[in-house]
């Protein structure tokens, strides 16, 4: 029996991710969710992080996880593991696949799945018709002058998904204590502490983008010395969507200069590399002797990059071309 994860991915809208095989697969063009195959030694939460990464270059958060299914396809058996992920990414880069679809989960029954996959739909539709909705901001609200640091700390490890997400989101928002403390963890020697609240303050920013530019000098100067990935793509994203003339020139300097090396450094993700482009695409609308350096390095990656890289790089590079 084959063992095999796949993820139910939603965004920020709620919407469910699905994408579609190749012509020359064992099942041509149908519809599936995006997953893959265990490794020897790996667990199935780490398979299927691993396999969003390498197919599609998407970050996950695992929310839980649903009854396996197995299915006889004849020429195979498998045993397939499926799990409820949320993102914060807006565009996966196909590798595998033909086409993607994020449908809303009502029209997941709708779809020409896999065989495989006609259960998992149905399990996950069935689901979330059964969850109790999380309490909104408006009829609960977290108590931050009265919290201690692990409780936050505590709060943040256990969120489950996007709604829970914007509610501390909201609760930065309206206490800058909580904010301030979403920021000190993001450089957490913690890693999955610091994923998340990056993740979180990327929500913050999100809704209200004014928070973040007092804060943004101290991030700049900190993001040399960051290691852990998942938080450098959440403050290359805030980043990517700000006003370059609200940062002064002495960050412009080291932000080019990070960009640039990330850009080149080949363990870099296909994310980070994306925002480091857009990052570096507005630099240049200021300071235009940076369009050759941009122009060359996007070039470089176009012969070994990967799918999703080369249409951003190409995106970038028409635009540079109409400065």
């Amino acid at each position: 029996m084959i063992q095999v994860t796949c993820a139910i991915i939603r965004n920020d809208e709620d919407k469910v991710l699905v994408v579609q095989r190749g012509k020359d697969t064992d099942h041509p063009l149908k519809w599936e969710f995006p997953g893959g195959k265990l490794h020897e030694g790996e667990t199935a939460e780490e398979c299927i992080i691993r396999e969003i990464e390498e197919e599609l270059s998407m970050e996950i958060v695992i929310i839980s996880r649903l009854p396996d299914v197995r299915h006889d396809y004849v020429f195979k058996k498998i045993t397939l593991i499926p799990f409820i992920c949320d993102t914060l990414d807006e565009l996966p880069f196909l590798s595998e696949h033909l086409a993607y679809r994020w449908l809303q989960a009502g029209e997941l029954s709708s779809v020409d799945f896999s065989e495989a996959d006609i259960p998992v739909a149905k399990g996950y539709l069935e689901k979330i018709s059964n969850e109790r909705k999380v309490p909104s901001a408006d009829n609960q609200k977290y108590a931050p002058s009265e919290a201690e640091d692990q409780d936050l700390r505590s709060m943040i490890n256990r969120m489950m998904g996007m709604k829970e997400a914007e509610w501390v989101a909201i609760s930065a928002i309206e206490n800058p204590a909580i904010f301030d403390r979403l920021l000190a963890f993001s450089f957490s020697d913690d890693r999955k502490l610091a994923f998340r609240a990056s993740w979180t303050l990327t929500k913050v920013c999100d809704k209200f983008p004014d928070l973040i530019y007092p804060e943004l000098g101290g991030i700049i100067e900190k993001l040399p010395t960051l290691e852990n990935e998942s938080a450098m793509r959440s403050f290359l994203r805030i980043i990517s969507l700000s006003d370059m003339e609200r940062i002064s020139d002495k960050h412009h300097g080291i932000l080019a200069d990070q960009c640039f090396l990330l850009l080149r450094a080949g363990f870099s993700s296909i994310a980070i590399k994306a925002y480091s482009m857009e990052i570096l695409y507005k630099l240049v609308l200021k300071y235009p002797e940076l369009r050759n350096e941009l122009t060359v390095t996007i070039n470089l990656l176009q012969p070994e990059g990967s799918a999703g890289i080369i249409s951003r790089g190409r995106q970038i590079l028409k635009k540079l071309a109409g400065i």
